[in-house]
């Protein structure tokens, strides 16, 4: 690699594009080959631009991130890639780290933190929002089967004897995604119903006294 960094940007929003463009090409330090609009594109980009670093957003309609990602991975493509992303959920950031990202920023960063996080992920060095650090280590130390802060947060609901319908006007999701939130603390809890989630879940201490 060359002293100057060669970065792929994908986005799914045209002006993120130009902003990050813009601000990494009045750097001299880095050198813009393209542009993706999705995950797809984002594979086809990298096997014929051959850059340094992705700056890959995550939830893109043509194409995810951590799919792209995780194809990359496949791939063993020389590029490592930096989220680049406004979502900073536990099952984003676990998804984006499990596919083989090797860095997690948030949008939110200022310039420097972004320059140092491509700086970082050019040498294949890991660098994360602290916000998303404080996640990460929070998994590792509570386990592989620690629920996440939704799905505690839905099984606090369940506690207080609401219903799906409830809980989601509540949290302002829909059903399903709080049906799905439930199989995922269901399976982590090793239960089968609400009752048996509640009882379990007070035992390991996740809703309080």
């Amino acid at each position: 690699m060359s002293d100057v960094i060669r970065l792929l940007i994908v986005d799914d929003h045209p002006v993120v594009r130009d902003g990050l463009r813009g601000m990494c090409d009045a750097s001299e330090e880095f050198d813009v080959v393209g542009e993706a609009a999705d995950g797809t594109d984002a594979i086809r980009h990298v096997e014929r631009l051959d850059p340094d670093v992705v700056l890959m957003d995550l939830r893109m309609a043509g194409g995810s991130g951590v799919e792209a990602i995780a194809e990359l991975t496949r791939r063993r493509s020389r590029a490592n890639v930096l989220v680049l992303t406004t979502y900073d959920t536990d099952h984003d950031i676990m998804a984006a780290l499990d596919a083989g990202a090797t860095g997690y920023l948030l949008k939110d960063a200022p310039r420097d933190d972004l320059f140092a996080a491509i700086r970082a992920a050019a040498k294949g060095r890991s660098m994360l929002s602290p916000s998303v650090a404080t996640r990460v280590v929070s998994r590792v130390r509570s386990g592989a089967d620690a629920l996440s802060i939704r799905e505690q947060e839905i099984v606090a609901h369940v506690a207080k004897g609401r219903s799906n319908r409830e809980i989601a006007a509540a949290l302002f999701v829909s059903e399903a995604t709080v049906k799905t939130h439930l199989a995922h603390a269901f399976d982590k809890l090793g239960v089968k119903d609400r009752a048996a989630a509640v009882a379990v879940a007070y035992e390991r201490g996740l809703l309080g006294s």
